[in-house]
């Protein structure tokens, strides 16, 4: 896997609902839906558009961020891409 797709729905209820998948290659539906598409072969970020506003497309900051909610996908996209992510001793 390569891409990993991060889509933002709004529920009847006003509520945000988030949906990941993880990809070898984009089509053009993950394009258009997608608010966040991270790339770990080339570490860079495709798409960031979170409900209409353009993030700045800080590599290191987004995936920090997604890292904290996603440690395991995204550290097997890591390892499928040939880089290796540091294990770190969970908080007491």
């Amino acid at each position: 896997m390569r891409y990993l797709c991060i889509a933002y729905y709004k529920k009847p209820s006003g509520q945000m609902d988030e949906v990941i998948a993880v990809s070898k290659n984009l089509k053009k539906r993950d394009l258009q839906t997608a608010s966040v598409i991270l790339d770990f072969k080339k570490l860079q970020v495709v798409t960031c558009n979170l409900d209409g506003v353009q993030v700045p497309k800080d590599w290191n900051h987004i995936v920090k961020y997604y890292f904290e909610h996603y440690e395991n996908i995204i550290t097997r996209l890591f390892d499928e891409n040939g880089y290796t992510v540091e294990k770190r001793e969970p908080l007491q």
